[in-house]
């Protein structure tokens, strides 16, 4: 099939007959309502759409550069680097270091309102010295398939600690591990080994009285390609995706997640015959409070309204998030420090900046804060934020406040390989955020060969929870990663310019979003309609909808409208009238 008026045209260049023949079947599918666009082309006449008009970029222009220059990727990588040595998890050691030196590092740069923030934690403070499966070999030393020094996240979360010289058991493969795998086998006192994922297989095989676990599961763009496969050869035999079981402390069991190599040598030993494994675990639990660091750049005239900016710290990956931290470390820094040299205008709005665990971490001080969150005006979410795109194979993404794209799918405008989420057309809210920020990107971009890549709303990070607050909110990311969750995102694969581009864009947007006056409102409002008659076009031109044209259409007279609380000033009836003639030009067609 073809995909692109490009590929027509190339065409011509071949034979004449053959070339006719092309051009009429790709007429034929237009009219049949195959999109000819892709995510690429699309995305660049966008960002055409998207420019930063003069009346914001003098004023921003200066602080990008102040925000570039000042963006310390050494300290970046450094910090990716200590935090990479933990299992962080709110409440244990690896967590509470990794906050305490980013406190440290932002005392230095002279941020004076900052302060930790305690909550009784949700989880048990899990960590683990030791964890280790072997094949039981009779007569000879056990055979060690997975440990902790080798690959460091085997261990599930919440696997309780075994006796000294560990407990020994009987293997059984239940395959894919659903229940009617488990007829005719029992799995009583037997660690069980299947492809479901862990606590999945945790609740099935427990349930019949097993001990412990092992979990083959690994996500589609992980799972390396079986030999002889068509695709591209993967090397990664020894990766696996970390995970969790339940908490229980009645059973006090384990799990561990195998790599192909180990699943493989599992199955083939049962193939020969009964075999025994040996688990040896030395794990703990905490009742340590739940930690979120908190520092802020007050605002000039409006200190009550904030623009929020988020990483968690919990995770043991160097991109996911370490890499989130560090950047929000460094850019943090950065803005302080151009502040208090003058090269950054102060803030008119507060910007406030978080390291927390994530999810659990933003409800509580959004629970906490309910008295300030009217004034929360946008809110972005930093997670893996530091990939080196061309280790890992992802590219980074801003994830949009949710937009008729999150509800239809549109090949030109495709969603990640995480997926899409719930979301319906009657809870669309047009705003600008999505258009401001990526014109912002888009000007970053402009410095290095920075490639900035948009997916509708899928939600599941922090951005979710203020979302569902109602405070415009976005994540900044990279997928798809073929090391997600697993034991190879290692600091090796992260980037430090990747995330002094990622943080410049952020903590400039920030600073927009915090410091815009009624031209630069306007100007914003004018963006962001010329941007969406970009879209409105594009989808009118590729696959007319009537529907999903309308609801397009909708979401932007919105998002024009939402200009009237970007500004940090009252503003003027003209200024209104601006808004609502920009608006007009959306719904008059409906």
């Amino acid at each position: 099939m073809l995909t692109s008026i490009q590929t027509i045209v190339m065409t011509l260049y071949r034979p004449r007959k053959l070339s006719i023949l092309i051009l009429v079947a790709a007429l034929s599918l237009r009219a049949a309502g195959h999109s000819s666009a892709t995510p690429e082309s699309v995305r660049v006449e966008l960002a055409r759409a998207r420019q930063l008009p003069t009346t914001i970029s003098a004023k921003l222009d200066p602080v990008i550069e102040a925000i570039w220059q000042s963006f310390d990727r050494q300290s970046a990588g450094g910090q990716v680097e200590f935090m990479s040595r933990y299992w962080r998890l709110a409440g244990n050691e690896g967590y509470d270091r990794s906050l305490d030196r980013i406190q440290a590092r932002l005392a230095e740069s002279g941020l004076k309102a900052m302060w930790v923030e305690q909550t009784r934690g949700q989880g048990h403070g899990w960590d683990h010295s030791a964890g280790t499966l072997a094949i039981v070999r009779d007569g000879q030393a056990d055979q060690v398939l997975l440990s902790r020094e080798k690959e460091r996240l085997a261990l599930c979360i919440n696997s309780f600690s075994t006796a000294a010289g560990g407990v020994v058991a009987p293997l059984v493969d239940v395959g894919r591990g659903r229940p009617e795998d488990y007829r005719d086998r029992n799995v009583k006192g037997a660690v069980v080994l299947g492809d479901a994922d862990a606590g999945q297989l945790w609740r099935e095989a427990t349930s019949r009285g097993a001990i412990g676990i092992v979990s083959t599961s690994l996500a589609a763009y992980v799972n390396p390609s079986p030999p002889g496969s068509a695709a591209p050869a993967r090397d990664e035999w020894d990766i696996l995706q970390w995970s969790s079981i339940p908490y229980d402390d009645a059973r006090k069991g384990f799990g561990f997640k195998a790599t192909p190599r180990a699943a493989a040598t599992l199955r083939k030993a049962l193939a020969a015959g009964p075999v025994r494994v040996r688990a040896e675990i030395q794990s703990s639990f905490t009742d340590a409070p739940e930690r979120t660091l908190v520092a802020e750049i007050p605002g000039r005239s409006r200190p009550a309204e904030r623009v929020v900016l988020a990483a968690h710290l919990q995770e043991p990956g160097a991109s996911d998030n370490a890499s989130g931290s560090a950047t929000l470390m460094e850019m943090a820094r950065a803005l302080a420090r151009g502040i208090a040299a003058g090269t950054i205008p102060p803030p008119e709005r507060t910007i406030t900046m978080l390291w927390l665990n994530e999810i659990s971490g933003s409800r509580q001080w959004l629970q906490t804060h309910a008295d300030q969150k009217p004034g929360i005006r946008y809110m972005f979410s930093m997670d893996m934020t530091g990939e080196d795109i061309a280790k890992t194979g992802g590219s980074f993404l801003v994830e949009r406040w949710p937009d008729p794209g999150a509800v239809w799918e549109r090949p030109w405008d495709p969603h990640s390989e995480w997926g899409r989420g719930n979301v319906k057309a009657e809870s669309l809210k047009g705003d600008l955020i999505n258009d401001v920020h990526l014109a912002v990107c888009e000007r970053v971009a402009a410095k290095s060969a920075w490639i900035v890549r948009t997916n509708p709303y899928e939600g599941g990070s922090d951005h979710t929870v203020f979302g569902s607050a109602g405070v415009p909110s976005l994540l900044n990311w990279h997928f798809t990663d073929r090391y997600y969750h697993t034991n190879m995102d290692t600091a090796d694969k992260t980037s430090a310019d990747e995330m002094r581009n990622a943080g410049t864009a952020m903590a400039s947007s920030a600073w927009l979003l915090a410091s815009s006056d009624e031209r630069m409102s306007a100007a914003a409002a004018e963006l962001v309609a010329k941007a969406g008659e970009a879209r409105v076009a594009v989808e009118q031109r590729e696959d007319p909808n009537p529907a999903i044209v309308t609801a397009w259409k909708k979401w932007y007279a919105e998002a024009v409208l939402s200009a009237a609380r970007l500004a940090t000033v009252p503003v003027s009836s003209a200024f209104r009238e601006q808004l609502s003639s920009l608006a007009r030009r959306f719904s008059a067609a409906q």
